[in-house]
């Protein structure tokens, strides 16, 4: 049973359901666990040694951190967007709980994480990604610092200065900490040793293009490669900040009382990631250590979670009583090596995005399949984000020549209004099976699921997808909940004569 700071407090990490009365001394207050949550800035989760990332010696850093804790294969942010997702972890409600449907505030009357553990006697503190970790005005760090103070967030060194002056000032305070730092890595532009980002640090080690290993939902070009370089010089540079904050975590003796977690907010900034509902767009590392706790070199390749649960799960972990409102579940159970029942799929979705433009899309997802909504897909809509660079300008030169390239071209500007993969064979996602007779049952479970989901969460795109063969009604959904289109296509940009609408089929296996 879990006990309320203003009557009680544990008196360690280990003892749960033992409580003290409020007047402990302060040694005793700072027993309780701290936790400090590292997230990189749109990493691909398989970029990471332990996650399969080549070259292997990408990650060395994280790499030894996994092997001292537990490593989850079946991680997911629920909103593949920097701020959104960050709302999630902020308020553990999805996004059309909390009202930060993109890039605006979460309400006022919605309860945050910050503010919950500061009244529980917390010390708060973050580094980097400020703005988009602080969904509502009145959520207040103890201490902050943002990207122009840590090298514009590319700056090892500068992350483990601020790091130890937050670790000496809770120990000066005698109180525990809830530690946010957030890598600005590998967040476009990528590193360039020619053109050093000002402020930035140049990573220990820098990458050509025959090193990259590229995703399998992108075409292996010449272009392509040699924007993924700079991006492996990124996220190198990520895994020297990590260990450089982990440094500065061990040196304040602290170590050994600290939950720390890392993630990502979203995958990699390139086309068929970031800011979409396919799996590599919302799949995270999730690497978990707690020492005494969480048992050293240990996976967890059944239960699904998602950083909805943070909120709920660092509740648990402190002993701090959970808000009413939350939609995540704590899955403490799991750091201590149990099982839990009903972690066999995952939501997740994208309302609105930079810019403001509306993009709605749903997802659930298990360890078989995939199935994804997407509301805005009409054939005439032309989706953009701005994570396309050097990426999609030699995917749109080479589908001049290239069909199957040109077909890939066309599925992500216009997508189709429902998509079904088959995650186990197919994680790349490249094969829609929405209108395959041999998984209509599939189709129909998923379908089921989903409307299950947004019943329970009162999401305003549940209407939507009831009519979803009433294009009008949909129309009519959407401009209710979001308001007019902003459709993004270039004045100059005219669909060829001869450029249908993709088909729900798609075959287009590339490298």
């Amino acid at each position: 049973m879990r006990t309320i700071f203003s009557s009680a407090i544990y008196l360690s990490a280990v003892i749960f359901t033992a409580g003290l009365v409020a007047s402990a001394s302060p040694s005793v207050q700072a027993a309780r666990p701290n936790i400090l949550l590292f997230t990189a800035d749109d990493l691909h989760a398989e970029s990471l040694g332990v996650y399969g990332g080549k070259p292997a010696d990408l990650t060395p850093n994280l790499d030894a951190f996994a092997a001292e804790g537990l490593l989850f294969r079946n991680a997911h942010v629920n909103a593949a967007i920097c701020a959104p997702c960050r709302a999630i972890i902020a308020t553990g409600r999805y996004s059309h709980r909390s009202g930060a449907m993109g890039f605006m505030p979460a309400r006022e009357d919605v309860p945050d994480i910050v503010t919950t553990l500061k009244a529980a006697g917390y010390h708060t503190g973050i580094l980097g990604k400020v703005g988009h970790s602080t969904p509502k005005k009145s959520m207040h760090w103890d201490y902050h610092f943002d990207q122009k103070d840590l090298g514009n967030g590319r700056n090892p060194d500068l992350y483990y200065q601020r790091s130890r002056t937050f670790l000496d000032e809770c120990q000066a305070a005698k109180k525990p900490f809830y530690f946010m730092v957030n890598s600005h890595d590998p967040h476009r532009p990528y590193c360039n040793p020619n053109n050093l980002t000002k402020g930035a640090a140049m990573p220990s080690r820098v990458y050509a293009p025959d090193e990259v290993d590229v995703p399998g939902f992108l075409p292996d070009l010449p272009g392509v490669r040699e924007e993924l370089a700079t991006y492996l010089n990124s996220t190198r540079r990520l895994d020297d900040t990590f260990g450089k904050v982990m440094q500065a975590l061990k040196e304040s003796g602290q170590a050994d009382n600290t939950l720390v977690l890392f993630i990502t907010d979203n995958g990699i900034a390139v086309p068929f990631a970031k800011c979409n509902t396919w799996f590599h767009s919302t799949h995270s590392p999730l690497l978990v250590r707690w020492p005494g706790i969480v048992k050293p070199g240990t996976h967890d390749d059944e239960h699904f979670v998602s950083v909805v649960d943070f909120f709920p799960t660092f509740m648990d972990v402190t002993g701090v009583q959970d808000p009413d409102g939350l939609d995540g579940r704590s899955f403490l159970p799991l750091l201590k090596g149990q099982t839990q029942d009903n972690r066999t799929h995952v939501f997740t979705q994208i309302d609105s995005k930079a810019g403001g433009a509306s993009v709605p899309m749903r997802c659930v997802q298990n360890k078989d399949f995939g199935y994804i909504y997407n509301p805005f897909s009409d054939g005439e809509y032309w989706y953009r984000n701005n994570n396309e660079g050097k990426t999609m300008a030699a995917m749109n030169e080479a589908a001049e020549t290239d069909p199957a390239i040109q077909a890939r071209v066309d599925l992500f500007r216009y997508r189709v209004p429902e998509e079904l993969y088959d995650l186990k064979h197919d994680p790349d996602c490249l094969v829609n099976l929405v209108d395959d007779p041999a998984h209509a049952e599939t189709l129909s479970q998923l379908q089921d699921e989903l409307v299950a989901q947004m019943k329970k969460t009162d999401d305003p795109m549940l209407a939507a997808f009831l009519n979803r063969n009433d294009r009008a009604k949909v129309d009519a959904v959407m401009l209710a909940t979001y308001g007019p289109k902003k459709n993004e296509r270039p004045k100059n940009n005219v669909r060829p004569k001869n450029n249908q609408r993709p088909r729900p089929r798609q075959t287009n296996k590339q490298k």
